[in-house]
């Protein structure tokens, strides 16, 4: 019983922040990488970004990266994501998935346990 919930979306104009959260339960929140990622109506699932288990390193999509910011606390078995200077390309539910791999953390499908999602809206 494996539970990843996500939280924090929300309607916001274009240039605004929203820090999304997502607490883990059932599973050893230390033993995985973390994962977000995200789907707009009527697209795939694309990469948003990813950390390592101890918080050490992390990556994020070409698309995101300077404006949105990666973090996780093992102590509170949370991973956030931080995004500033919200776009209407940004608006998608987001998901956080958890991954016992080492590599390709890209790959959507690679991921062990997903998040009900939460919707983020940019309006412009």
């Amino acid at each position: 019983q494996v539970q990843l919930v996500e939280s924090g979306g929300g309607l916001v104009q274009a240039g605004a922040s929203l820090n999304l959260s997502c607490a883990a339960s059932g599973l050893t929140f230390g033993n995985y990488a973390m994962g977000w990622f995200r789907q707009a109506p009527g697209k795939a699932r694309s990469y948003v970004a990813h950390i390592t288990r101890s918080g050490v390193s992390r990556d994020y999509a070409g698309s995101v990266r300077g404006r949105f910011t990666i973090s996780r606390d093992n102590a509170k078995n949370t991973v956030y994501l931080q995004m500033n200077s919200l776009n209407p390309e940004d608006s998608a539910i987001y998901y956080c998935a958890a991954y016992s791999g080492f590599t390709y953390w890209t790959v959507a499908r690679r991921y062990d346990y997903w998040g009900q999602g939460t919707q983020v809206t940019v309006s412009s």
